[in-house]
């Protein structure tokens, strides 16, 4: 999905592209969020958060999700966020460590703008200006390349059609980028939140690099 961010001061809204990307919307004078998080069983708390490195309001970026189900010790499998084709973040397929996994349930997308004041900016300090409303984000150029599930049968079973991005690895520049992103520009990983899990950080956390 192609999108830009709420222009001005829109402090409290959230721009969102579900599985999930989240954009919390802008103060002025602070720098622009991306959050993102993976949902399982009716259940997230994987929250991660990014600072972008070019202004999101001045012209449409892309925004990706890479989601396959495999399982694999390999250097990726599972959900894959990124931006202009720059991997910011990762979900690895940990089931056979008993993390749960979305991959049974059928995907569908929803976008969003909405008011997320009680929390989305300083914890819900800064409330939104109604008197700059309306707010408007606009989205271009969707595009989803996925497994089609119709009378019990994915149509992606038995085939090659979806090897592409099914089997999809992170290469080495790849792997840097993701390194560099991480490195440079994210502000929240729930990996590192002891404060937030007193009783042991997730375990997917402390098994893998996540």
């Amino acid at each position: 999905m192609q999108l830009k961010f709420v222009p001005g001061n829109s402090a409290g809204t959230v721009t969102a592209y579900y599985i999930d990307f989240e954009f919390l919307d802008y103060v002025t004078g602070e720098p622009y969020t991306l959050h993102t998080n993976v949902f399982s069983q009716g259940k997230g708390g994987r929250e991660k958060q990014f600072r972008l490195w070019f202004d999101p309001t001045a012209d449409f970026h892309t925004y990706s999700i890479l989601w396959n189900s495999q399982e694999s010790s390999l250097i990726f499998f599972g959900v894959r966020f990124s931006v202009d084709g720059t991997p910011i973040g990762q979900f690895r397929n940990l089931e056979s460590i008993v993390v749960p996994f979305p991959k049974n349930q059928p995907m569908r997308i929803y976008s969003s703008l909405w008011n997320a004041d009680d929390w989305a900016i300083q914890g819900g300090r800064v409330k939104i200006d109604w008197t700059r409303a309306p707010f408007t984000a606009p989205y271009r150029n969707f595009n989803a390349d996925a497994c089609v599930w119709s009378n019990g049968r994915s149509s992606c079973r038995g085939t090659s059609s979806a090897s592409t991005w099914m089997n999809q690895q992170l290469d080495a520049t790849s792997q840097k980028r993701l390194q560099w992103v991480q490195k440079n520009y994210m502000i929240y990983n729930y990996c590192t939140d002891t404060k937030r899990f007193p009783q042991g950080l997730p375990k997917e956390c402390t098994t893998t690099k996540n």
